[in-house]
Order: C-alpha cells, then structure tokens, then sequence
C-alpha cells in the first residue's frame, strides 16, 4: 500500500518522500511469498466489488506501462457447503454485480477439477477472472514508476516518533503538510491514538512437491480456496517457474504476536498445518515440504480495512488492519490514500471501510 501511494502521489506531482524500516522490498512484513490472489466474487463482503472492478484497471494500467508481468489470469475456484460463508458470499457477490460466474456441483468439480478432494455435499463456485499477483516484482514496480516520477524513497530507515507536520527517524527529521501511514503488522505501534485495536498474528505458508506435478502446473491449475469447517480457508495457487513447489496456505487468524518479536522460523506444527490440508483435499498433491515462510496478519476488530484519515486530523490518512486479503487491492487502495492527502475527499467507494463504523 505504501509503495502503491507513494507512486500515485509522486505521478500527480506530489513531492514525496517514503520511509521504510527494512530493505525494498523485504520478507519481514505481509507482502511476499511470490502470489497473493485476487478474485472478484467477493465472499468476505460485496462492497469491495466496485474497489476491486477498479484494481483491476489499474494492474493492467501498470503492466503496460512497466513491461512487465505482474497479474496471471487462472480461474478461480471457491468451495464449501451451500450455505457456508465461502460459497453463498461468492454467489452473492457475483450475483449483486453480473459477475461471470458458474455455479458447480461435487460431481463437476471431480469432472473438471479432479485435483480436488471435497465432501459430497460441497459445491463450488467458479469465476473466469480470479487469478493471481507477484506481490514482490508488484512493490519492486511501484517503488521504480515512484521514483521515475520524482519521489524520494529511504529503506532501511524507521520512524521513531512524529507529530504535527514532523516525522523523526533514526536518521533524522522531517517535515511535511500531510502524512500517510501505511505500516502494516506496525500500524497499531506507529498509530497509537487509532482508537480501534489492531491484532497481530502468525499466518505460516508452505510448498510441497507434489506426486503428480503436472495437475498442479500454471495453465492447468486456477487458484482455489475451500471453507474449513472452522471457518477458515484452505488455499492455494498453480505451481510457477520461478519457485519450486505448490503453495498452501490457511487464511484464518493464527497464533497472535508482536511485529517485532514474531518467530519467522518454521515448526513442526506449521509444516502438520500445510501437509494436512494437502491430505484432505489434494490427495495428489502429495508429497515432501520444500518451504515454509512466514506472514503476518494485522486483523482489525471485523477483519475488514481501515482507509481514512486520522480523527481530529485530517492531515494523516491511514491504510491498515487489511486482515489478511488486502493487497490485491494495493493498486486502488494506492489512488485512494492519493486523493485523501491531496484532495481531502476521494470518489472511490472506501466509505465502508472508514472508522466511524467502530463507533
């Protein structure tokens, strides 16, 4: 989100200066793991339909102008029982929107999926244009256009304290008319007046190799999800080139921790975590642990975002809590947090994810 403002702004001709605790980009943070989905049938809430439609335009806006690929268009396949929060939210979604989507019962996810194990009783929902992003070639490319437009970037550099019009790191001061914050899984410590708590946790991601790897290859495999009967979602994307393995991952809250103590070494218990998902639904996808890297959620109080501006100042706008599905949404979220600071107001329909619903 932060790489993303820094490059709407700096293209309006902001002056613009982005401060980073770690390297650009880094693995200490939420951002990376080589794909982050992206979806339209938007199970979680249909009001972030319209900020996706909008996203969309803008990966596709950026891999123009940058050359590069940064968005795969596989499908996606979302499963679970009817009336589960993961298929009846999807259906929903798609159905509020004319979204392009098809209903699919156990029998024809086994006809056209058959790399799927799932209970008799689930069905499916499948959309054409879910897909995928490269989470850290996407930051590295909004960093470049950032720069390539005027901006001033600094990694490797932590804000201490800031007040009105000032910033203090550990290299020095700053001042400026507006400040945005964007700091992830360190939202809570930097934005202490929120008013609203923000929840850390530990979100492991795993890559086996799997007993047939030609099911799982990019091209023949959509990204997927399917509900959990606690309700989390298992899910996962189609193998890629440039990383060995098949991902898994869990979305659901895990164990909470602190962004600055948070153990990034692997356990026993989350590689049980990833194999066992594989057992139940991917019985071909069997097969020894390549990987495992660590997230980190920053959940707010209804796991849905924060975008606004600070409450009794309107010179601060905030991006945080994105519980753990925000950053398809970078593109967008980017242009939103630009006219905030510039403008004061935006058009985009971020008014539901505003901090007056805490109230």
């Amino acid at each position: 989100m932060g790489s993303a403002a820094c490059m709407h702004l700096a293209r309006r001709g902001a002056k613009v200066l982005g401060l980073e605790q770690f390297d650009i980009p880094h693995a200490l943070g939420s951002s990376h793991g080589y794909s982050r989905m992206i979806r339209l049938a938007y199970y979680e809430h249909p009001d972030y339909v319209p900020l996706l439609r909008r996203a969309y335009a803008l990966w596709d806006e950026l891999e123009k102008l940058s050359g590069q690929r940064l968005l795969h268009i596989t499908g996606g396949i979302y499963m679970g029982p009817p009336e589960g929060e993961v298929v009846s939210g999807a259906k929903r979604a798609a159905k509020e929107h004319g979204l392009a989507h098809e209903v699919l019962s156990c029998a024809d996810i086994g006809q056209n999926f058959p790399q799927f194990a799932i209970p008799d009783h689930f069905e499916g929902v499948f959309e054409p244009k879910a897909g995928f992003l490269l989470p850290e070639k996407v930051i590295a490319v909004q960093c470049e256009r950032a720069l390539a437009a005027g901006a001033e970037l600094h990694g490797r550099e932590n804000v201490m304290e800031w007040g009105e019009e000032l910033v203090r790191t550990d290299k020095g001061e700053y001042r400026a008319k507006k400040i945005v914050f964007c700091g992830g899984a360190w939202s809570g410590k930097l934005l202490k007046d929120l008013g609203v708590e923000l929840v850390v946790t530990r979100q492991p991601l795993g890559w086996v190799w799997p007993r047939k790897p030609e099911l799982f290859a990019l091209g023949k495999m959509p990204v997927w999800g399917i509900e959990a009967p606690d309700g989390s979602l298992s899910y996962g994307f189609p193998m890629m080139a440039d990383n060995p393995g098949l991902k898994i991952a869990r979305h659901g809250r895990g164990s909470v921790t602190d962004a600055d103590l948070i153990s990034r070494q692997a356990t026993e218990e989350d590689e049980e975590e990833i194999q066992a998902v594989v057992e139940r639904h991917l019985p071909e996808g069997c097969g020894p642990t390549l990987a495992i890297r660590i997230c980190m959620y920053t959940n707010s109080p209804d796991s849905h975002f924060i975008i606004d501006q600070l409450p009794g100042n309107e010179d601060v706008v905030i991006a945080c809590g994105f519980s753990g599905h925000g950053f398809k949404f970078a593109s967008v979220i980017g242009e939103a947090l630009a006219d905030l600071a510039l403008e004061g107001g935006t058009g985009l329909p971020v008014g539901f994810l505003g901090l007056g619903r805490f109230k």
